[in-house]
C-alpha cells in the first residue's frame, strides 16, 4: 500500500538570511507542526550567482538549542565556526550535521575562497527535532564529506541516491542520529521512477528542488515545491517527467509538544524562557577569537 499524499505546498516568497543566503522556506514547524515531525524546518538557498567580494557574506554569531541543523551544499562553499571550538569549510556534496542540543553559538559565512572568486551558491538547511530526553545533550558536530556518503546508482542510468542518514537498500548513511530517520539526496533522470519502501508509521516530506516530479498519484511538483505524506502505507513512488533534484526526508514522529521561539525549539514555554536566560548569561559559550596572523617581514 502506498503512503497517502496529505498535501502539496508551494514555498512562500523568498527572504534573506543574513546577507549571504537567499532562501525559500519549504516548510517550518509553525506552519506544519506534527505533520512533518521529526523535522522542523527546511530552507532552500539559491541557486544564486555571487560576484567576488572583499568581505565574506553570511550570518554572524547566533544561538541554537533543542535541535540539530543539517546543511547540504550543492554548489559553492560555506565556512562554519562555533562555541565548541569546532569549525571548517564544506563544499559541493558535503554535509554539516550540527547538534545544538543543550546550546551552541555559531556563525556561517561564505568561505574565503568563494568570497574571493564568487560563483554559484546553492544549498539546503534542514532542522531536525530532538526528543525531550536529548534536548540538553552536549553539542556536537559531524563533518560529512562527500566521499563518505554512499551512492546507490539506480538501474538503467535512471539516477542515483546519496544516503546521508538512514538506509536505502543495503546502503547506510554516515550521519549519527537521535531518532530513526532518512535523509537522501536524490537525482532522477527524465522519465525515471524511484520506488522506495518505508516502514509504516514514518512520515515523509519530499522536496523537489529542481525539475518536475510526481509523488505517487499526485499532481506534478515543480521547483521548490513540497509533498507531505502521512503515516499510513509502506511505499512511495517518485516519477520524474524532467530531470529532477530531490531531497527525500522520512522519520518516526516525535510525539511531544513543540515550543519554539526563533533559534530555540523546546517542549514548553518555560524551557524557551530558560534558554533565553542561559544564552544571555553566556552559558552557551563563545566563539573563539579569530587568529590574527602576523605580517611576514619584508
Amino acid at each position: 500500500m502506498k503512503k497517502t499524499v496529505t498535501g502539496i505546498h508551494k514555498s512562500p516568497q523568498g527572504h534573506w538570511v543574513g546577507d549571504g543566503f537567499p532562501v525559500r522556506s519549504l516548510f517550518s514547524y509553525d506552519r506544519f507542526g506534527q505533520a512533518i515531525s521529526p523535522f522542523l524546518l527546511l530552507d532552500y538557498a539559491g541557486p544564486m550567482e555571487f560576484s567576488p567580494a572583499a568581505k565574506p557574506r553570511g550570518v554572524g554569531e547566533h544561538p541554537h538549542r533543542g535541535f540539530e541543523t543539517v546543511t547540504i551544499v550543492y554548489s559553492g562553499e560555506v565556512a562554519h565556526r562555533d562555541s565548541t571550538g569546532r569549525g571548517g569549510t564544506i563544499g559541493p556534496g558535503d554535509v554539516q550535521w550540527m547538534t545544538a542540543a543543550g546550546g551552541i553559538v555559531h556563525e556561517e559565512f561564505h568561505s574565503p575562497r568563494f568570497t574571493q572568486q564568487g560563483g554559484l551558491l546553492e544549498m539546503a538547511q534542514l532542522w531536525v527535532n530532538l526528543p525531550a530526553r536529548d534536548k540538553m545533550s552536549p553539542p556536537r558536530y559531524q563533518t560529512i564529506e562527500s566521499a563518505a556518503i554512499p551512492v546507490v546508482q539506480l538501474p538503467q542510468g535512471n539516477g542515483r541516491v546519496r544516503v546521508i542518514a538512514g538506509e536505502f537498500g543495503l546502503a547506510r548513511g554516515p550521519a549519527s542520529t537521535f531518532s530513526a530517520l532518512n535523509v537522501w539526496d536524490v537525482r532522477l533522470a527524465k522519465g525515471a521512477v524511484l520506488s522506495a519502501p518505508l516502514p509504516e508509521g514514518h512520515i515523509a516530506a519530499i522536496a523537489v528542488l529542481k525539475g518536475v516530479a510526481r509523488i505517487n498519484d499526485s499532481r506534478p511538483l515543480g521547483a521548490a515545491e513540497l509533498a507531505v505524506l502521512g503515516r499510513d502505507g509502506q511505499a512511495i513512488d517518485i516519477s520524474a517527467s524532467e530531470e529532477a533534484v530531490i531531497l527525500f526526508l522520512s522519520g518516526v514522529p516525535i510525539e511531544e509538544p513543540i515550543a519554539g521561539y526563533g533559534p530555540f525549539v523546546m517542549n514548553t514555554r518555560d524551557e524557551i524562557e530558560t534558554a533565553m536566560r542561559d544564552f544571555q548569561s553566556g552559558k552557551f559559550g563563545q566563539i573563539p577569537a579569530r587568529e590574527v596572523k602576523a605580517p611576514v617581514p619584508a
